[in-house]
């Protein structure tokens, strides 16, 4: 989507924003009792000190519902307002009916079309540009986007490759549209996905291809799979095309952004993609360390904090940029 395209329209923009995460707290010297791994190990190679586990009554719609909930009030809309509900996640609560109608069911937002949509890790920002095209074309007039995963369930936890990496939460948005033309929301979007390389990272078994059997199960057909290396390069190189070309179309410099919030998924990931886009260290939001990589709810849980902390106030310029299965990746750039 390119400035042009919207220039004419109301702007989408974040009315409020909600944030879940579990109590449990499973940090490094936990994880050093279950696999072979120490704190020092994972610290120095992801930037992880603690991650947050869902109980077993918790799962991506409560958990999303729990950060909807959150969202809409701070907004002050009441959940009978919603015409729409997004969810991405890669963990739905089963495989139908779609989360988004769990989350509704949960808010009692019964006036809402309600779908989920997958692009892992990129997904909240797919699900984001989703819902403003929408708001743009005047279909509806309040649309509410959840990034919600529980990694925990598909991670094999004596992988110490992968089960150190992930965590369980929730995020989301209310979009709405601005036609005082006194915001400008959601400015530009580059998405792209290139399913060439979608063995790297994902989880086989489940699907239609390989069905639940004892045999799948045996095998660990349905925990995560990642080739480390392959993912670290396509991730800087992607998110960074990504990033450049939605700050092009804009015409906005990367100095000019007061935030890039990118996906918390490494640390040394995330510092390759800053001293690329050659952004100062203060020009970037992170809170892996205490979440780790939450897939789809990664970006939307980072922007509710850095609102919250007051590292992002009304009329700032963010971008998020994110990379994830698929191949996909994604970045757009929002005033706030």
């Amino acid at each position: 989507m390119s400035r042009k395209a919207v220039a004419n329209q109301a702007a989408c923009v974040i009315e409020a924003t909600g944030m879940y995460v579990p109590d449990r707290v499973l940090n490094n010297h936990d994880l050093e009792k279950i696999v072979d791994t120490s704190d020092e190990w994972i610290r120095t190679r992801t930037g992880i000190v603690e991650r947050r586990i869902g109980e077993a009554s918790e799962t991506s719609g409560t958990m999303g519902a729990h950060a909807a909930r959150q969202a809409l009030e701070r907004a002050g809309i009441a959940p009978q307002e919603v015409d729409l509900v997004i969810c991405a996640t890669i963990t739905p609560d089963m495989p139908f009916p779609s989360t988004a109608s769990v989350i509704q069911a949960e808010l009692g937002a019964f006036n809402a079309a309600c779908f989920d949509m997958e692009a892992a890790c990129a997904g909240f920002i797919y699900a984001l540009q989703i819902g403003a095209q929408f708001l743009y074309s005047g279909t509806y007039d309040t649309v509410l986007v959840i990034g919600a995963e529980k990694m925990s369930s598909v991670l094999d936890w004596s992988d110490r490759n992968t089960c150190v990496l992930f965590g369980d939460g929730a995020g989301a948005a209310v979009l709405r549209r601005d036609e005082t033309g006194t915001r400008r929301g959601l400015i530009s979007t580059i998405l792209g996905a290139d399913g060439r390389y979608g063995s790297i990272l994902s989880v086989p078994g489940g699907g239609s291809k390989l069905p639940p059997t004892v045999e799948t199960v045996q095998r660990g057909e349905h925990f995560l799979k990642m080739s480390g290396a392959e993912v670290y390069k396509q991730a800087v190189l992607r998110m960074q095309q990504a990033a450049s070309g939605a700050l092009k179309e804009a015409g906005v410099a990367a100095g000019d952004l007061k935030l890039l919030i990118p996906h918390q998924a490494n640390r040394r990931i995330i510092q390759a993609l800053v001293d690329r886009l050659g952004l100062r260290d203060d020009q970037v939001f992170i809170n892996l360390d205490r979440y780790g990589n939450t897939s789809a709810a990664s970006v939307i849980m980072a922007l509710h904090e850095a609102v919250e902390q007051g590292a992002l106030k009304r009329g700032d310029l963010f971008m998020f940029a994110a990379f994830g299965a698929g191949l996909s990746w994604a970045a757009s750039l929002m005033e706030y």
